[in-house]
C-alpha cells in the first residue's frame, strides 16, 4: 500500500485506520477460524493458544491483514448466538491488537452488536457474508463505526442459501443485487466499500465458474474487489477431492484472481497466496 497520489485509481482507495491506503497489489488475508466446526478441518482454533500461534504463522508468512469470525456460515451450520459469538472473537482480537499494532484485523460476522464491539476492540474491517440482510442495524452500525465495509453478495442464510441458485445470469444478477446494497450504503455515508461476490453462497459450482470468469464486469461496482474461494467446494469438488486436498486448485484460482486485478484475496494458506502475489507483481514488473 502507498499513500494517495493523483495518479492512481480513485476506486482502489481505503481509510483503514484513520490512514488512506491505496491498493496496488492484492492485500492478502489470512483466515482465523475461532470455531470447531469450519468446513475446512485445519483452519478449527478451538482455543486462544492455537488462535494466536496461527496469527503468528501467519504473521511470519507475510499475512496483510487477519479476518477473524467465530461463527461458521458453511451450508447447514448453527449459527450461534450473539453472546456466543462475542465469547469467541473479542479476546483473540483484542490480543492480536496488542500483539500486532499495525496489523490490520477484519471481523468476519453479520451482526452489528459483534461488529461494533469488534471494532471497539481493535478490528478495523467489518466482513459481512449476509451484506446486511441478517441484522437490519448492521448498515447503520458501520456508517457509525466509519470503518471499511465488505459486502458479500449471499441469498438466504447457512441453512438454506443453496436452494436460492435461480439466475438468469449469475454475473448480471450478482452485481444488481451488490449495487442496490451499495445505494444503501452511500445514503448512510458509508464510503469504504469492498465487494465479495460470494462465492459458494447461493451458487452452483458452474455459477461459480461463470461469475468468475467475468470478474472484470464487477468494475461497474467501482470498489475493490475481495475473492474468497480458498478450499471451497467449488474446486474439490470439480477434482474429486476435498478440502484438505484443494490447495493446489486454490493456489490456480488465486492466481488468476490475481492476473484479473482482485485486490484482496481470503485465503487459509496465507504462504503460498504470498507466493502467488509475489509473482503476479513480478509479471506486471516485467510488463
Amino acid at each position: 500500500m502507498v499513500w494517495k497520489d493523483s495518479k492512481y485509481d480513485l476506486n482502489k482507495w481505503l481509510k483503514i485506520k484513520d490512514k488512506l491506503h491505496y491498493i496496488d497489489s492484492p492485500q492478502i488475508m489470512g483466515v482465523l477460524n475461532v470455531t470447531p466446526d469450519s468446513f475446512y478441518r485445519q483452519s478449527q482454533n478451538s482455543s486462544f493458544d492455537e488462535a494466536m500461534q496461527c496469527v503468528n504463522q501467519m504473521v511470519n508468512a507475510g499475512v496483510d491483514l487477519i479476518d477473524v469470525g467465530g461463527v461458521s456460515t458453511r451450508p447447514g451450520a448453527d449459527l450461534l448466538s450473539t453472546k456466543q459469538e462475542l465469547r469467541r472473537v473479542i479476546p483473540i482480537i483484542k490480543a492480536i491488537s496488542d500483539s500486532f499494532p499495525e496489523l490490520v484485523i477484519s471481523v468476519d460476522t453479520f451482526r452489528a452488536e459483534v461488529a461494533y464491539e469488534a471494532v471497539t476492540h481493535g478490528a478495523s474491517i467489518v466482513n459481512d457474508v449476509y451484506g446486511g440482510r441478517y441484522d437490519d442495524a448492521m448498515f447503520q452500525t458501520v456508517a457509525e463505526l466509519g470503518v471499511p465495509y465488505v459486502l458479500m453478495h449471499s441469498r438466504g442464510d447457512a441453512k438454506d442459501m443453496q436452494d436460492k441458485c435461480s439466475y438468469e445470469d449469475v454475473t448480471l444478477q450478482v452485481i444488481d443485487e451488490l449495487s442496490v446494497k451499495l445505494k444503501a450504503l452511500e445514503k448512510l455515508g458509508v464510503k469504504d466499500v469492498i465487494i465479495d461476490p460470494g462465492f459458494g453462497f447461493a451458487k452452483t459450482l458452474s455459477q461459480n465458474y461463470q461469475l468468475f470468469e467475468h470478474l472484470e464486469m464487477l468494475n461497474v461496482l467501482a470498489s475493490p474487489l475481495l475473492i474468497g474461494i480458498s478450499r471451497k467446494s467449488m474446486i474439490y469438488k470439480l477434482l474429486n477431492e476435498d478440502a484438505e486436498s484443494a490447495l493446489n486448485g486454490t493456489t490456480v484460482l488465486n492466481t488468476v484472481a490475481a492476473l484479473k486485478k482482485a485486490d484482496f484475496l481470503r485465503v487459509h494458506d496465507v504462504k503460498e497466496a504470498c507466493e502467488v502475489k509475489r509473482i503476479v507483481e513480478m509479471l506486471k514488473i516485467a510488463n
